[in-house]
């Protein structure tokens, strides 16, 4: 019988601790449980200290993850609980991903100040984004567009907006939703021509591997469908060597016992891009993600990635 309280770990941002009392809360109720039996462990990662920065220049998406993982590591932590799409390709020896909780929309919103739309803002404009996929995209869709790095919690770039820092960003509309700030969107990208970060939308929760203690309460909450499509867009990412440093968009939607994937890779400018769709069986979604990550990158060469930092 368990009698201490199971330690989640979570990022201090609104989001991640919105992300963290979902898990709770779903644990809670699939079990039967007190809150009580939950503490949330609230965490500073370097890439919640350092935000004058790209990602790609300080280390990546690591740097939201290393002191969670460390403290899951050391047993400190029984479980974290992150957004799938910081999480890196590889993870530290002894963790694994254990579950997904049903993801939410993939798509990205943006929140305009001189014009709803990115296509309907003035010649020249500038546009705050710390994605460098949606750096690439917009530049496909508006070269005269100024991009520049706008990092920060939600809640920090849309005060940089109204500042008027930028004439508009861009943001997930999960994150959006799970902050109750859906009122803030001017537009929706449509996915197939404004594709998502692989994994967005998702939260997934880490533990270490041989926990059966915590692999037991997690498979309550774990959501197969989000497992899979997610399984099969970190795959694609993992054969691309996909990073912050990388433009790669990507998704993939399960029906019945099918699943379909749309990937694409484009050059920093924008200028330039890769695409493929590919489709199968769920049980094999990895593998799928691995063969369209391996075809595309033989369509588009090595000489496609020299530009990419």
């Amino acid at each position: 019988m368990q009698t201490k309280p199971f330690r989640i770990g979570t990022r201090g941002s609104p989001l991640a601790l919105a992300q963290a009392h979902e898990a709770r809360d779903r644990l809670m109720a699939a079990h039967g449980m007190p809150e009580e039996m939950f503490e949330i462990v609230v965490l500073t990662t370097k890439g919640d200290r350092i935000t004058d920065r790209a990602l790609a220049e300080i280390g990546g998406k690591g740097l939201f993850t290393q002191e969670l993982e460390e403290k899951l590591a050391s047993g400190d932590l029984d479980l974290a609980v992150h957004s799938a799409k910081d999480m890196p390709t590889v993870l530290p020896e002894g963790l694994h991903l254990s579950a997904y909780l049903p993801r939410e929309d993939i798509r990205d919103a943006v929140i305009g100040r001189t014009a709803p739309k990115l296509i309907e803002l003035p010649h020249g404009a500038t546009v705050g984004s710390a994605s460098l996929r949606r750096q690439a995209l917009i530049r496909r869709m508006r070269p005269d567009i100024k991009v520049i790095t706008f990092r920060g919690a939600v809640e920090t770039r849309l005060r940089k907006l109204d500042e008027g820092q930028v004439d508009a960003t861009l943001l997930a509309l999960a994150g959006l939703k799970r902050l109750g700030k859906v009122d803030v969107i001017t537009d929706i990208l449509d996915p197939d021509t404004f594709p998502p970060a692989p994994a967005q939308g998702a939260i997934c929760i880490e533990s270490r591997i041989g926990d059966q203690r915590t692999a037991d309460l997690l498979a309550a909450i774990n959501d197969p469908a989000t497992h899979d499509a997610v399984s099969c867009e970190r795959a694609f990412l993992a054969a691309l060597d996909g990073s912050c440093r990388t433009p790669i968009g990507g998704y993939a939607i399960c029906e019945g016992d099918r699943i379909k994937f749309f990937g694409l890779i484009i050059t920093p400018d924008g200028r330039n891009q890769h695409s493929v769709t590919i489709d199968g069986n769920r049980r094999d979604a990895a593998a799928l993600g691995t063969r369209a990550g391996q075809d595309i990158r033989a369509r588009a060469g090595s000489s496609f990635f020299d530009d990419w930092s």
